[in-house]
């Protein structure tokens, strides 16, 4: 009922009068409550069938646990996509140090475009890739030396194991059709325990060279835990692969020595000619940018993006439903603050593409949120609930310095930003001095005695600013729900797309911009 929050502010002087019904009120109207969130499981499921998910691979030793966590959760749903659509290409859009980019073509093996304005951010992910490289050595000497004690403990465990797979077998019979649907299912784990002649010709006939080849590999590939989480985040062209069977070389008749000697350089002249599977790139990405102009050999792709700045989330959006060749998109976007919106300063190039609004029915209605309302869209509720509270010394910082450049300078309004000056200062008078020479103002204008009188005056207040934004922590997600809930009407109004839905991809405490706009076109 809408009359159940009219009692929240009062009617003539539009205050705040019942603030236990405000935090009600933003609660109800949260992405959480409104019920147009699709579960990442469900969704998951949904795109494998089938197919069982991928072994789970720890970043953490090469990202820290933000990033860490957000790469994992994120590359995994980008795989099933591309899976699901039958394709190999993907093209991250604000991709800056490639976190993202380089893990889905070193654990999934995807052909990955990783565009960022920034030539720091991309010169960033190139050397994080031969870092990376660089280690590997290290890694397949552990890797040789935990695969001797690991085989040790399977010779041990082999005997159970056959006698379980051999009970699972005759309790559910197996036929042509569900072996091929059932592709998690291998013929070396069917052999030793069925005599079905689908897949041995008898009992006594003994395993064909490809069943013993799949065998060694398999014993081959089974390190410990530890051990796959490396090789799992290293580049694909990194791996020089070993096999126990070269330690025998000396034993191989000549015809066999030459048969592997061509193998290996053919494999190596192979390696040579292919470049890497993620590529940096550079370039400012706009709703109007021809992305062939900048990947010479686009083919048919999805379009990724983690925690898309500004405009950059919507102009991906724009990109995917404007290019047949794009087949899916996955935005996570973030800095709402950053969104250049059609209606709050309708002077400046009114034709120019906005970011928000982006759907026909905001539009209509004119809707504008305003740079105070975005920037409250930044608020990290989850973060607060569980103790990490604002940063209230830095804000009135903030609040007292725009009181005295004001009122000292008679600026209202700035191109020029302080940004972390807080956490560099040794006190507010230091803070002040600094952020002045950042906004290119003249300090010798203003005392330490009358900053300082300035700081006496409203220190009484802090506990004030503390309370307000509380409040504005409260009502951020409501104002995100209405950007994002923008994207999706947007993607919903288009012909060409079979589904699109937001999903919540990570922990919110974690990554606070946890929510994905996601669709998959018409094939």
């Amino acid at each position: 009922d809408d009359d159940t929050f009219s009692n929240v502010f009062c009617e003539k002087s539009k205050k705040l009068i019942n603030v236990h019904l405000f935090a009600l009120a933003a609660k109800y109207y949260s992405l959480a409550n409104l019920g147009v969130c699709t579960p990442l499981e469900d969704m998951l499921e949904a795109l494998r069938g089938d197919n069982q998910g991928t072994t789970d691979v720890k970043t953490d030793e090469f990202m820290n646990n933000k990033k860490s966590h957000e790469v994992q959760v994120m590359s995994e749903l980008v795989d099933n996509i591309a899976n699901y659509c039958g394709i190999k290409q993907v093209v991250d859009i604000g991709s800056g140090k490639g976190y993202l980019s380089s893990f889905l073509s070193m654990q999934y093996n995807l052909k990955v475009y990783g565009i960022d304005s920034s030539n720091t951010n991309t010169n960033g992910a190139h050397e994080r890739n031969r870092k990376l490289k660089k280690h590997w050595k290290a890694y397949q000497s552990r890797g040789r030396a935990e695969l001797k004690s690991q085989r040790l403990e399977k010779a041990n465990d082999r005997p159970v194991e056959s006698e379980i797979k051999r009970k699972a077998i005759n309790e559910k019979p197996l036929n042509d059709s569900s072996l091929q649907s059932q592709r998690q299912v291998t013929i070396q784990d069917l052999v030793p325990s069925c005599g079905f002649t689908e897949i041995a010709t008898s009992e006594t006939s003994k395993q064909t060279e490809v069943d013993l080849v799949a065998r060694a590999q398999s014993d081959e590939s089974k390190l410990s835990e530890e051990v796959l989480n490396l090789l799992n985040v290293l580049p694909a062209d990194a791996v020089e692969f070993f096999s126990s069977s070269q330690s025998n070389c000396g034993e191989l008749c000549e015809e066999e020595k030459a048969q592997r000697k061509m193998a290996s350089l053919k494999a190596k002249a192979s390696k040579s000619s292919e470049s890497n599977l993620y590529f940096p790139l550079t370039s400012c990405i706009t709703a109007e940018t021809e992305l062939s102009d900048i990947i010479t050999d686009l083919e048919d792709c999805m379009m990724v993006g983690l925690h898309t700045c500004g405009d950059l989330a919507a102009n991906t959006l724009r990109i995917f439903t404007a290019k047949p060749e794009i087949k899916a998109v996955c935005s996570v976007g973030c800095c709402y603050h950053l969104l250049s919106e059609q209606f709050e300063n309708q002077e400046d190039c009114p034709e120019e593409v906005r970011g928000f609004p982006m759907c026909q029915y905001l539009k209509d209605k004119g809707w504008c949120c305003g740079r105070n309302a975005r920037m409250s869209a930044c608020l990290a509720l989850e973060r607060v609930a569980v103790g990490q509270m604002l940063p209230t010394e830095s804000l009135f910082y903030r609040a007292v310095l725009q009181v005295i450049i004001e009122e000292m300078y008679g600026v209202t309004k700035s191109d020029r930003h302080v940004g972390k000056t807080f956490s560099k200062s040794s006190s507010f008078i230091d803070y002040v001095r600094k952020s002045l020479k950042k906004l290119e103002l003249d300090d010798s204008k203003i005392t330490d005695s009358c900053i300082m009188d300035y700081y006496e005056k409203y220190k009484h207040r802090m506990n004030e600013l503390e309370a307000f934004n509380m409040l504005k922590v409260v009502l951020a997600p409501c104002i995100e729900v209405l950007i994002l809930l923008d994207r999706l009407c947007y993607l919903k109004e288009q012909d060409n797309i079979a589904w699109s839905g937001l999903v919540k991809l990570f922990d919110p405490v974690k990554s606070p911009r946890c929510y994905a706009v996601i669709a998959l076109k018409k094939q």
